[in-house]
């Protein structure tokens, strides 16, 4: 865990006393040295908030009003260590793009600690762009404030559609600019999560063969994430089960969405089943299963469609860590392998349901009914087709149900008629269900399909208003839109449009 000798000395953190009390209960820091490394964030020249997540703050039972002021902000900078903050670098592996990196680590973040809120929910309070780390290999630790900015638009858009994910706190600008393709301004981006333990940090000490870590981490993970497992007759099978149930409904809800992550590397698999990293990650328009945006994705390893079967490989990978435990429950390692092989196997079905119900959901199904999955898959192979806008489509069926009339709709489509075909099927299976009133559906169908969400174009104008002019108010507006995006408003229309030819975006970036 040894990184290169910076170029210049550090500057260190102000370690005086602070009347901005986070209340930390810091569960991982009492972990075995190998797991982390202990550093303070470096500062920064000259912190500036960019934002600060009021309603997050609360529900952490922090005072926003602390938050920002010079003390506070100091601490979202990295400029000075909060009281009872034990700041560190987590140790982690893991497979990019299928090839696995026994040493990555957190390279540009800094766990400040772990605060309980008001409901007894243990969350991480983590520093991205917080400076060089022991893993930080060639890079530079820092983060640039486009992509500090994309991780906050997009977390909290996920958030408010009811996606598990990760929390941006704050956003501050750092003073300083880091170098990229061009130089930057610099940013400090900070993030709540349920934990940052994920898929690579089990990989870490399993290519070691430090399994006395293995089963450490395991435990750990089952007490923070997974309790219910410990009374399992096999606890560490229970905990395999619950992190497969969690990433089946995890990858639904983001396909029902259409969310492409963009980089679904082990290291970015969180064991809670919350949705982490968000790098090159867009929404999809035209409705396409090989849609990928990232532009170091080169053969659509995580194209849209991808996702599913790439969450499984993620999990087997999971699942390896996991073969030693799995031997001591069951007594050899053969028994261990089908163990392992038989959680697996539960991953395909779980999905399947969980896509399948929220498709019901988004054509407005109140029942079960054996051919609605065909009925699904018709109107997206004819959205697919005819190139139609897949948010706006499902969102303009709560019209098309209310009027009983196809014209909401059938102008999404290159071919109208496309549509109008499946829509007989559509609504003969809707009144099946008699009881229900076009109102009612029309309400319901509403409340599940979104009608906003961060599309490319406008998320790329808030961050070039934000990076080439310090213009933040195209951002503060999209924050605003999205943290309601299920209910329609006046002033908001072009949100809910795709970007025209001269507007789209095809390509998305990582941060580093």
């Amino acid at each position: 865990m040894n990184a290169a000798e910076p170029a210049t000395p550090a500057p260190v953190a102000d370690s005086a006393p602070s009347s901005v009390r986070f209340g930390f209960d810091n569960t991982y820091a009492r972990l075995p040295e190998r797991f982390h490394a202990r550093l303070a964030p470096t500062p920064v020249a000259a912190p500036r908030l960019i934002r600060l997540n009021g309603p997050v703050a609360r529900e952490l039972g922090l005072d926003p009003v602390l938050l920002t002021s010079a003390e506070g902000v100091d601490i979202l900078a990295g400029s000075r260590v909060a009281a009872d903050s034990e700041p560190l670098a987590q140790a982690y592996a893991g497979h990019q793009f299928g090839s696995f990196v026994p040493q990555l680590g957190d390279g540009r973040a800094n766990l400040l600690g772990e605060v309980v809120n008001r409901d007894g929910a243990r969350y991480d309070i983590q520093l991205k762009g917080s400076g060089r780390t022991p893993f930080s290999r060639a890079g530079d630790g820092r983060a640039a404030l486009g992509p500090v900015l994309r991780e906050y638009i997009v977390s909290e858009a996920m958030a408010a559609m009811g996606i598990p994910t990760t929390r941006a706190l704050a956003a501050v600008l750092s003073g300083e600019y880091v170098q990229r393709e061009t130089p930057q301004p610099g940013a400090v981006l900070t993030r709540v999560a349920a934990s940052h333990l994920r898929v690579g940090t089990f990989q870490f000490f399993a290519a070691r063969q430090d399994f006395d870590a293995v089963e450490l981490l395991a435990k750990y993970a089952i007490a923070r994430h997974y309790p219910e497992t410990a009374q399992a007759a096999r606890p560490y099978r229970a905990f395999l089960d619950g992190v497969i149930a969690r990433q089946a409904s995890l990858i639904a809800q983001w396909l029902l969405v259409g969310f492409i992550h963009g980089v679904m590397n082990t290291d970015n698999m969180a064991i809670s089943g919350e949705t982490i990293d968000y790098g090159p990650c867009a929404f999809m328009e035209a409705y396409d299963p090989a849609t990928v945006f990232s532009s170091i994705d080169h053969y659509g390893r995580y194209a849209y469609a991808n996702q599913p079967r790439i969450a499984l490989w993620n999990l087997t990978r999971f699942a390896e860590t996991l073969l030693p435990l799995l031997e001591l429950e069951t007594g050899d390692q053969k028994a261990a392998i089908a163990s392992a092989t038989e959680a697996l196997e539960a991953f395909a079905p779980q999905y399947e349901a969980a896509h399948l119900a929220g498709l019901r959901r988004k054509l407005g199904l109140m029942t079960e009914r054996e051919g609605d999955r065909a009925l699904a898959e018709d109107l997206l192979q004819r959205m697919a087709v005819n190139k139609a806008d897949f948010t706006l489509t499902f969102r303009r069926l709560c019209d098309a149900a209310a009027m009983d009339d196809n014209s909401p709709v059938r102008g999404l489509f290159s071919d109208p008629e496309a549509f109008d075909a499946w829509a007989v099927k559509w609504r003969n299976r809707m009144n099946e269900e008699s009881e229900v009133t076009g109102e009612e559906r029309a309400a319901y169908l509403c409340r599940v399909n979104p009608l906003y969400i961060p599309r490319n174009h406008h998320v790329e104008a808030a961050l070039k208003a934000a990076t080439e002019s310090r213009d933040f108010q195209p951002f503060e507006e999209l924050l605003e839109v999205l943290a309601l995006p299920y209910d329609e408003r006046p002033n908001f229309e072009k949100y809910a449009q795709p970007a025209q030819l001269e507007e789209r975006v095809l390509q998305t970036f990582c941060g580093t």
